[in-house]
């Protein structure tokens, strides 16, 4: 495995995966296009940098994540509400990723689906900037909670953001921008860390020629998240998605035109 491949991927994986430009989509078109998902390692590589971002949650919320284990270990309600509603958010996605888990592979095998979903999740992003908070709803409750875990679970295809997509369905289920997000990467924790463990056999079959490069891959991936990930938070409730969504709706028309003449 390259170093500067991965490197790249670590990139694009960090910048992407809180931004709203679904990160999957984008390691797959680039995988293919650089040909690193054709090798040996390269889905486990791409574990390795999901797992990276998983480490910038965790850093990025910690404080929150300090407060909700503090308030489960002294019996709070408000605590242990969120964390049933997290669990019930969870559940779509690890349904739908057991039953449907060589259909959705074989959609990370093609580039030009991948293309089309980009596009159909910007659409979901110009859609959502029409939404406002409904008055009155703080925080997530069971609406709120069902919508962002039935988006994770689409948006475990290739080209759906799993950000982007939860945010724009909390926030239409009269969420802020700000507190669906917040959710949203709580959410993720454990969608992200089933995911890394189901894999870990693999991870720890890679060549040691390429645990350096896979090392490498996860530490950048890591600090761009860090920076992708306050940069999000810093837009939201200014009604910025649309932005994202432009983006989504170009890149799409040019993938599909450079898969379709086979550049």
């Amino acid at each position: 495995m390259r170093l500067l491949p991965v490197l790249l991927l670590a990139l694009v994986q960090g910048i992407a995966e809180f931004l709203p430009v679904s990160s999957s989509g984008h390691l797959a078109l680039l995988g293919h296009l650089l040909g690193t998902r054709t090798s040996g390692n390269g889905v486990l590589i791409e574990v390795v940098l999901h797992l990276g971002t998983l480490c910038s949650v965790l850093a990025f919320y910690r404080a929150d994540l300090s407060r909700l284990a503090t308030g489960l270990s002294r019996g709070a309600g408000d605590s242990w509400r969120l964390l049933l509603l997290l669990a019930l958010a969870s559940v779509p996605a690890a349904a739908a990723g057991l039953l449907f888990e060589d259909r959705i592979e074989s959609a990370f095998s093609s580039p030009l689906l991948v293309a089309v979903l980009l596009g159909a999740n910007g659409i979901i992003l110009l859609a959502s900037g029409r939404r406002r908070p409904s008055p009155g709803v703080v925080g997530a409750g069971l609406r709120q909670a069902l919508a962002g875990g039935l988006a994770q679970a689409v948006a475990i295809l290739p080209g759906i953001s799993r950000s982007g997509s939860t945010i724009s369905a909390m926030t239409a289920s009269g969420m802020s921008q700000t507190d669906a997000a917040r959710f949203s990467f709580l959410m993720s924790i454990p969608a992200v860390a089933g995911a890394g463990l189901l894999e870990a056999r693999g991870i720890a079959s890679l060549a040691p020629a390429d645990i350096p490069v896979a090392l490498a891959g996860f530490a950048l991936s890591f600090l761009a998240g860090c920076a992708s990930l306050r940069l999000l938070i810093g837009m939201l409730g200014r009604n910025r998605l649309w932005v994202f969504g432009v983006y989504c709706l170009v890149a799409s028309v040019a993938a599909t035109a450079v898969i379709l003449t086979g550049g």
